[in-house]
């Protein structure tokens, strides 16, 4: 067996259940993500959008000059549908992608497994580069050139027969290996359910987001306060969102539970009560999430976006926590306290009626 194929084999042993080569170069559509840059879509992303980082982006050899292949890791982590919601707990969903562990952690460590595999079977030393959405790397242009699906109309990697709940992971190494043919064919056809379904409509007709919209954009990435006209489509969404791939006929198909142990949901994680958010300090964020990718939003983040859902499901029992909120020294949390009381106040009155 060549070691390319041996190589496939024991990714597939480490738990990956897709596995592709591409050959160092210039990446796959690199111009249309410059388009993306230029036309300010990236929002206030701001480490999408430096010179050298798009550079480096253009040709993976521009990060790294000893790369000569493209290893390409697709793991599958869909856990199943969301728990039912509690009547009497107001809670807020969390994306599929952070119900289990940190998926750059686990990745990265089954990578470095991949690597050292090589070491040992390819009869020199192999050095390599590791990214799990980390770096500078298109993944999911290079998993397209490595075999491993299209890109849809939502911008998700899907595969034919797992769908698009797939993490991806780059493992850069300077052995040349038989690179695997690109995926040839995009099977989106004419549907557009992603783009019909998007609560904020940010999905572009070129198979972009316009991040400013995007749920997890907003819930993940944004610092500062959630634009007043995008907070009741955040729904009861707290970190992410899945909507655009519950709604792809691939998933809805092909979509199957992972038997990854470390992306199985971790208790209470699928929906988070939000007392529990808004009572929490520090060191409490900070046990409740080890090695999870929620640690992402940080603390003032979650908390914010907790004060949005508490006020889009109108939650009377979270009062007190919200007052304290309101008298916060962050002006921000401040004033979403103060929105998400305002949607209780309003709710109250239109239940009990005039006068």
């Amino acid at each position: 067996m060549v070691l390319k194929e041996r190589l496939k084999a024991y990714a597939r042993s480490l738990g990956f259940d897709l596995i592709g080569v591409a050959a160092a170069g210039p990446t796959p559509s690199a111009d249309r993500y410059e388009e993306w840059v230029r036309a300010g879509r990236a929002a206030t992303m701001a480490y999408l959008t430096r010179p050298e980082a798009i550079e480096k982006r253009r040709d993976v050899r521009h990060l790294w000059p000893e790369a000569r292949s493209v290893i390409v890791g697709a793991m599958n982590y869909y856990a199943g549908d969301f728990p039912p919601p509690r009547e009497d707990v107001p809670q807020g969903r969390v994306a599929r992608y952070a119900w289990g562990e940190d998926y750059h952690e686990v990745l990265r460590e089954r990578l470095e497994a991949l690597l050292e595999f090589l070491n040992r079977e390819a009869g020199r030393p192999v050095r390599g580069r590791i990214y799990v959405d980390t770096g500078p790397v298109l993944e999911r242009a290079w998993a397209v050139q490595a075999g491993l699906g299209w890109i849809g109309k939502n911008s998700m990697l899907i595969h034919p027969r797992l769908g698009s709940y797939l993490f991806l992971g780059i493992l850069l190494v300077d052995l040349e290996l038989e690179p695997d043919p690109p995926f040839p064919t995009d099977h989106c056809g004419t549907c557009t359910r992603c783009i019909e379904a998007c609560p904020t409509r940010c999905i572009r007709p070129d198979r972009t987001l316009e991040a400013e919209r995007c749920l997890s954009y907003l819930t993940i990435e944004r610092r500062e306060e959630i634009p007043m006209e995008r907070r009741a489509a955040i729904g009861d969404w707290i970190f992410g969102c899945d909507i655009c791939q519950e709604v792809c006929p691939w998933n809805r198909r092909f979509a199957r539970p992972t038997a990854e142990p470390a992306f199985q949901p971790r208790e209470g994680i699928p929906r988070l009560a939000l007392a529990e958010i808004l009572g929490m300090d520090e060191a409490a964020f900070r046990a409740r999430f080890r090695r999870s990718a929620i640690r992402r939003a940080k603390r003032r983040g979650l908390v914010r976006n907790a004060l949005v859902v508490a006020g889009n499901l109108r939650a009377r029992s979270l009062r007190p926590l919200l007052e304290r909120w309101r008298a916060d020294e962050d002006p921000i949390l401040q004033e979403h306290a103060a929105w998400a009381l305002e949607r209780i106040e309003e709710a109250q009155v239109l239940l009990e009626g005039p006068g």
